[in-house]
């Protein structure tokens, strides 16, 4: 280890670092939807199942090569299998993934922050307009949100991995629990709230389907943020004393926590303000949620509290979203970052210009292909529909090949470091070694997870870009 090599200064501030990159806008409103389409508390068992026996293990291979190596994802399969090994290809897909999901991801950040900063400036009627969404993503001030935002997350990463990444998630991440508790508690207060809270957690196994079990596990893979090279990177900062499986324990059940309250705040607001409402007509689009129903849900707050109260909630939320989106940008960005660190051997301040450089490019050209530029909004069709650039980058880097380097992983840390996986997972565990959960952690990385890893790549390359899922 050396002794350059920044660190987080607690464990609390690792989990905290950790469960903000895996709590995100999916989690808030792309979970609850989920579960209440697709069997309700039936959903929720399978996805727990799958946050257990498939997502903890693939956490600590991460974790385990990035503490190892003391390296980005880059490095990380550099160092341990040699300049000339073709496990490089992992690592640089470990580094465009982030990169690319961090530019989409900034875009949908930037709409949260102008949709908070319009409710506050009293605006939240207009936000509940069926078509002020398509407007407000084509407005000009985009850009101003833009600038505020990255300027925000370019000071946290300044500040280094102590002082800017754990400090932020100190303060980001306890704020995010008490709003979302305190808004849990208002929404359950709510005449007819309970009876989403019924519709959310009675089991309906009826609706359970292959296409479900896919969806939950993919749910569960990408809430967690495996396959994009944060926890690798993360895992670099942590201490040698520190246990690996137990904070893989402590954020996976942060990040569940996370998505089961906010299944107690969505669908109760959505049954008391909305008894009749037919949940499989709900979107499967967190996009849509956040931008084109929640304000709407929001607005109708006001016959019971008025507009000025109805406002104040619409704000909290957004705000709330937004804490959660900020904390997933810092994480993600920082994969990109920490690779051009320790490639190029520039300090933080260097990288995060040539980072931001290439970021804003793309950035850019996610922002206005949805009508501003034509060529960008027809970038290019498959599977039978025309797709932005924006969709683009959505389909290939998060939806595809997030399963991939999560395959790549396992394989690797299982067939070509299997003896230095063991033993330093062992570091900060005295009781791993000859454990049950030794065995079960190598045996599921060398058989049946990479082999469900794979069915989820090819049915997402099937199922986007061939329009014939595998899995019906």
């Amino acid at each position: 280890m050396t002794s350059s090599r920044e660190q987080f200064g607690s464990r609390l501030g690792f989990i905290l670092a950790a469960a903000g990159s895996a709590v995100g806008i999916g989690n808030l409103v792309g979970f609850p939807v989920a579960a209440t389409k697709n069997g309700g508390g039936a959903f929720l068992l399978i996805y727990a199942l799958f946050v257990a026996f498939i997502c903890l293990p693939v956490m600590v291979a991460e974790l385990s090569l990035g503490r190892n190596t003391q390296k980005d994802p880059i490095g990380a399969y550099r160092k341990q299998a040699g300049n000339r090994s073709l496990w490089q290809i992992a690592g640089l897909l470990s580094f465009f993934t982030p990169f690319m999901i961090a530019v989409f991801y900034m875009v949908i950040t930037v709409w949260i922050f102008g949709y908070f900063v319009e409710i506050i400036s009293g605006n939240l009627d207009a936000l509940a307009q069926a078509n002020t969404f398509g407007q407000f993503i084509n407005h000009k001030k985009i850009f101003i949100y833009l600038l505020v935002v990255a300027g925000l997350l370019n000071v946290i990463l300044l500040s280094g991995v102590k002082n800017g990444i754990e400090r932020a998630a100190k303060i980001m991440m306890p704020a995010l629990f008490i709003m979302l508790i305190g808004l849990v508690a208002f929404v359950l207060t709510l005449d007819n709230a309970w009876a989403g809270v019924s519709y959310y957690l009675i089991p309906d196994f009826s609706k359970i389907n292959a296409q479900v079990i896919n969806g939950a596990l993919s749910q569960a893979f990408f809430s967690l943020s495996l396959g994009m090279g944060i926890l690798i990177t993360y895992g670099s900062y942590v201490n040698q004393k520190e246990s690996i499986t137990s904070s893989a324990k402590l954020i996976a059940l942060t990040d569940t926590a996370v998505a089961f309250c906010a299944g107690l705040l969505v669908l109760p607001a959505i049954f008391a303000l909305h008894p009749n409402t037919d949940t499989s007509q709900l979107s499967n689009s967190s996009v849509a949620m956040i931008f084109s129903f929640l304000p709407q849900i929001f607005l109708e707050l006001q016959t019971l509290i008025g507009y000025t109260g109805a406002s104040a909630v619409a704000a909290i939320f957004f705000l709330l979203v937004f804490f959660a989106a900020i904390t997933s940008m810092v994480s993600i960005t920082e994969v990109p970052n920490s690779s051009l660190i320790d490639s190029l051997h520039l300090p933080r301040k260097k990288a995060l210009i040539r980072l931001n450089s290439a970021m804003a490019l793309f950035t850019i050209a996610c922002a206005v292909s949805f009508g501003m530029v034509g060529w960008l909004t027809d970038f290019v069709s498959y599977a039978g529909a025309s797709k932005s650039f924006f969709d683009v980058v959505v389909d290939v880097f998060y939806d595809t090949i997030l399963p991939l380097n999560g395959l790549l992983v396992c394989l690797f840390v299982r067939y070509r470091w299997k003896r230095g996986f063991n033993a330093e997972v062992e570091k900060g565990d005295n009781n791993f070694k000859g454990s049950l959960t030794e065995r079960y952690i190598n045996f599921s990385l060398a058989t049946f997870i990479p082999l469900i890893l794979l069915i989820i790549f090819a049915n997402t390359v099937a199922q986007k870009f061939f329009g014939a899922a595998l899995l019906g």
